[in-house]
């Protein structure tokens, strides 16, 4: 079924990132619709795992004009959080439809004879088709989780489990556990399961040395971080977490994992997988060949959940969407607007981003011609290639 009229815009995404993007398309008096893949309000938020609890969590944005109301420390976060997604939605976003599947955007004649996009989702009700003049993709990462390939990991006779499946600390008790991955979400999961497992039951593997700090993340630092992040996106390159350019800061919750000692014993990564355990073929001094383990727990971060804008062909040769200097506005087209992607891939970062997308799409209605692109160095190139990142943390969004 098609719906007949033309929107202005259209917001796929109702996490922080989307309602920002709306509330601020509304503010502008921009027509637009909020299709949403969940069936409650929350994003991503909805599916973490009931144990993690605001006192946990890194850090929840304001949306715009709306203070969350404080939760207490013990309180579940896959709780607090959409029961403060849906209020917002109530008071100030344009209604939400949901549950709404987006399969694809693609490029499109509109009835009325200018260009356009065709959004097709699938719904409740069957098949359905959208036509807007442009569009706001905030789909986040948390539906792409990333585990990489090594030999013998289908003959695992063990349980692997993905960020997105962690079904809380106390599921691992009595579980020997490798923990893979050198981000933010790996050590809160060795921090959580050391005292529970055991400091002697966690193996803890990553492809790097983690990188750990001890100065205060001030707000400088978290800029500087976000536009190291940002110089990626407007060359065309995959983005990096901001993690990965932040390190790692050990907050109280981890400093028992700490004085057990946790943290010193990482281990580069194994070589493959075998049925009991993960083997190393060329074992650092010292350590072994083989660890016999129960459980392996894939800390290794997301992937842009894009897909669906694939039609519209706005990667670059280099694997990466290029954005503008704006942070959102894709260059290949600049009558789409990506938040929640790279540079603004956190709660405050889309919170910004989400007025910066309004206000791109205005600018589109406006005028809608390319924006000339830029071209990736050597350098850039060279510094990408075979690499990916890892740590996108179990408690952003």
């Amino acid at each position: 079924m098609a719906d007949p009229q033309i929107h202005d815009s259209i917001v796929i995404g109702a996490g922080q990132a989307g309602l920002s993007a709306a509330h601020h398309l509304q503010r502008l008096g921009i027509e637009h619709l909020v299709l949403d893949a969940n069936a409650h309000p929350g994003g991503a938020w909805q599916h973490r795992w009931d144990a993690l609890t605001m006192g946990d969590v890194h850090g929840v944005a304001d949306l715009p004009e709306a203070v969350r109301p404080p939760a207490p420390e013990d309180a579940r976060a896959n709780v607090a959080v959409p029961e403060y997604f849906a209020a917002y939605e109530e008071g100030f976003v344009t209604p939400v439809i949901r549950p709404v599947e987006v399969a694809g955007v693609e490029p499109a004649e509109l009835p009325d004879g200018s260009d356009g996009f065709v959004v097709k989702a699938t719904t409740d009700a069957g098949p359905q088709t959208w036509h807007t003049r442009t569009l706001v993709n905030a789909t986040g990462t948390w539906t792409r989780p990333f585990v990489p390939y090594y030999p013998g990991i289908d003959q695992f006779a063990g349980r692997q489990l993905h960020t997105v499946e962690f079904p809380g600390p106390e599921h691992f008790r009595g579980h020997r556990t490798v923990v893979v991955g050198g981000g933010a979400s790996a050590v809160q999961f060795l921090g959580m399961l050391a005292p529970i497992v055991g400091a002697d039951q966690l193996v803890w593997v990553t492809r790097t040395p983690p990188d750990f700090r001890d100065e205060t993340f001030t707000r400088e630092l978290g800029a500087a971080a976000v536009a190291q992040v940002a110089a990626r996106v407007e060359q065309g390159l995959p983005p990096r977490s901001v993690v990965s350019v932040t390190g790692l800061h050990l907050r109280p919750q981890e400093e028992q994992a700490r004085r057990l000692g946790v943290y010193r014993r990482r281990r580069p990564m194994f070589s493959r997988i075998e049925p009991t355990g993960v083997r190393w073929d060329d074992p650092e001094p010292g350590g072994t060949a083989f660890e016999e383990v129960d459980t392996i727990l894939w800390a290794t971060g997301f992937r842009p959940a894009i897909e669906h804008l694939a039609p519209l062909r706005l990667r670059t040769r280099y694997g990466g969407i290029q954005l503008a200097a704006d942070g959102t506005t894709a260059v290949a087209d600049p009558r789409v607007q990506l938040v929640g992607y790279g540079p603004s891939a956190s709660t405050i970062g889309g919170n910004r981003a989400g007025r910066q997308a309004a206000l791109g799409i205005r600018r589109a209605l406006a005028d809608p011609r390319p924006l000339p692109a830029s071209t990736p160095t050597a350098a850039d190139v060279d510094e990408h290639s075979g690499r990916g990142s890892y740590g996108v943390s179990g408690a952003r969004a």
